[in-house]
């Protein structure tokens, strides 16, 4: 009886935390060949001009953005070319989404170094850091 107690106890808390139930997916905290830049570092390379690369749906970019962004759905548009068309591989690139949940800014970032761009920034806060830092959106 008491090790169905425990069983039940531990069934319980797994089911109450969304982080060992596996019901969601975070991002990688870091791409290999890439930096990872938080809100602030993320606003030092926008106010330095470096091109910031929306990687989100249709729907979500018509809802707001970081200003000036290119729109390139990873999913859609995203490809070697399209990416060459914005910026050459020795500027600076940063590439954002919707945050630790969003996985697209990560693959994104990965595609890029693997295409050879050498400055690639991950914001992997993303828009919802952004706009929650209250800096300008469009």
């Amino acid at each position: 009886m008491k090790m169905l107690n425990i069983a039940f106890l531990v069934t319980t808390v797994a089911l109450m935390n969304p982080a060992s139930a596996g019901s969601g997916k975070s991002s990688p905290t870091s791409i290999a060949g890439a930096t990872t830049v938080d809100v602030t570092q993320a606003k030092k390379l926008f106010d330095e001009g470096v091109l910031f690369v929306d990687v989100r749906k249709d729907k979500d970019w018509n809802a707001g953005r970081i200003p000036d962004a290119v729109h390139l759905d990873v999913k859609k548009v995203l490809s070697e070319e399209t990416l060459l068309a914005e910026v050459k591989k020795n500027e600076p690139v940063v590439f954002y989404c919707n945050g630790h949940s969003c996985m697209r800014s990560s693959k994104a970032t990965a595609k890029a170094v693997e295409w050879g761009w050498k400055k690639v920034y991950y914001f992997r806060d993303g828009f919802p850091a952004w706009k929650g830092a209250g800096l300008p959106t469009e």
